[in-house]
């Protein structure tokens, strides 16, 4: 069972509750994402209780036909997306050579306080076959598959979907303290297409990742890895993000990356990326250069 959220025959922009390819709509109980993570605060079987509010409803569409008439949009709307970093080995290894062996990356691998950075405003997120870009300023850019997981104000697992982490190399490599610069600017970060519940992925620390880099219509690059990489438990990098820490509208947590392009690749505008996660579905942005 998922989570949606898609542009109506009409227009308006509709939550939606997603199973066996059939769509339901959420409007008549909750108005926005936000609001229906506010409501889930505490309810051990969320998915039970939305099937029961839907059981006496008929679907409003199928989801391939919102996905070919492209109205299925990015699944969050007012929630913040950060991120933690150095969660793989793979990423340590490439985080190291890009900073030409400072030791910082592989110092908070094993430290036991993870990195945990912001990420992206509502605003400076994209959905499935929207754009992200690649920074002007920058000569190396790669995209980051991640598992992203949905909490809501209580940081209570909610579900989980697929994240974009886009990151300019070069500019985190040569110093640190740019890593804002080199991750938070606009169309920085693709979310989508749907957000599992937690009970439609009973294994989430196995879940095989995928990526794809195609252009002028062939594969530039391809590999895939599995969550079960993943260094920290997801409990221990929620933990650590609620401390002092708010979210009334819930919030969006990137797990990190395993996946890491050769250094003779850099995203270029007119590319695609193709992001897929076992259990959650396939995740395409086309890239654009930033304005």
């Amino acid at each position: 069972m998922y989570l949606c959220r898609f542009r109506n025959d009409t227009g308006h922009t509709s939550l939606g509750l997603v199973r066996d390819g059939a769509v339901w709509s959420l409007d008549a109980h909750w108005a926005s994402l936000a609001a229906l993570l506010e409501w889930s605060v505490g309810r051990a079987d969320l998915a039970g209780e939305l099937a029961a509010l839907v059981a006496s409803a008929a679907p409003v569409a199928q989801l391939n036909e919102l996905m070919v008439r492209g109205a299925l949009l990015k699944p969050t709307d007012s929630q913040e997306v950060w991120a933690a970093g150095v969660t793989y080995a793979r990423s340590k290894t490439a985080r190291e050579e890009e900073s030409a062996g400072s030791g910082i990356y592989d110092r908070v691998y094993a430290a036991p306080r993870p990195e945990l950075f912001f990420k992206a405003t509502p605003n400076r997120t994209v959905g499935p076959h929207e754009p992200v870009s690649v920074r002007r300023d920058s000569r190396w850019n790669v995209p980051e598959p991640e598992l992203a997981l949905v909490l809501n104000p209580a940081l209570e697992l909610v579900g989980f979907t697929i994240g974009n982490d886009m990151s300019s190399r070069d500019i985190e490599g040569e110093n640190p303290l740019y890593l804002p610069q080199a991750k938070v600017y606009a169309r920085c970060c693709a979310l989508g297409p749907l957000i599992a519940l937690h009970a439609a992925l009973p294994a989430p620390t196995n879940l095989a990742v995928g990526l794809k880099i195609i252009r002028a219509g062939a594969v530039l690059f391809s590999d895939s890895t599995s969550t079960r990489n993943i260094v920290r438990p997801y409990a221990e990098l929620i933990a650590y993000l609620g401390r002092d820490n708010l979210f009334p509208a819930g919030v969006v947590l990137l797990t990190g990356t395993g996946i890491v392009p050769p250094d003779a690749i850099s995203l270029q505008a007119g590319d695609e990326v193709v992001i897929t996660i076992e259990g959650i579905g396939e995740l395409r942005n086309p890239v654009v250069l930033g304005a």
